[in-house]
């Protein structure tokens, strides 16, 4: 250590620093410790540059960098993460809007019972006998939505 302060950082020394931020940024959540360590990657680089810079230049450069790189980094990163955004995961109804089925069971106020691939859903919608053809405009949790089409039913 005395010798570091004595003769000045080298410029492999910014370099370490610099790796060492950057495992840290991968131990901890966050991108914080990743943009000290680009900074100290330019001070290690303009130490290699230039030979006559001072260690409190290093320093000074170094604390400039490093401030510089997290106001950029917290201007210009993304303000908020789009997990708001409704993306239909985890409701598979909502996958079946616009589908044609047929129905299995009629529409008897208001509830019935439509064959979508493999499985049988319930449906809601106008009083339907089975085998009519509706259309899924909608999904209320494992509830399907569904208009009459004007097409005539078929019989199994």
């Amino acid at each position: 250590m005395d010798a570091i302060i004595t003769d000045g950082f080298v410029f492999w020394h910014w370099w370490v620093l610099g790796f060492l931020l950057l495992v840290a940024e991968i131990l901890t959540p966050g991108t914080f410790f990743m943009w000290i360590g680009f900074a100290a990657f330019v001070t290690g680089l303009a130490a290699w540059l230039i030979p006559g810079l001072s260690w409190a230049g290093e320093i000074v450069m170094f604390a400039v960098l490093s401030l510089a790189a997290v106001v950029l980094w917290l201007k210009y990163r993304p303000l908020t993460r789009n997990d708001a955004e409704d993306n239909g995961l985890n409701q598979r109804g909502r996958h079946t809007i616009g589908r044609e089925l047929t129905l299995v069971s009629d529409i008897e106020n208001g509830i019935g019972q439509a064959r979508l691939d493999d499985s049988v859903w319930r449906v809601s919608g106008p009083a339907l006998k089975a085998g009519s053809l509706v259309k899924v405009i909608g999904a209320d949790g494992a509830t399907l939505k569904v208009e009459a089409l004007n097409v005539e039913p078929r019989h199994s």
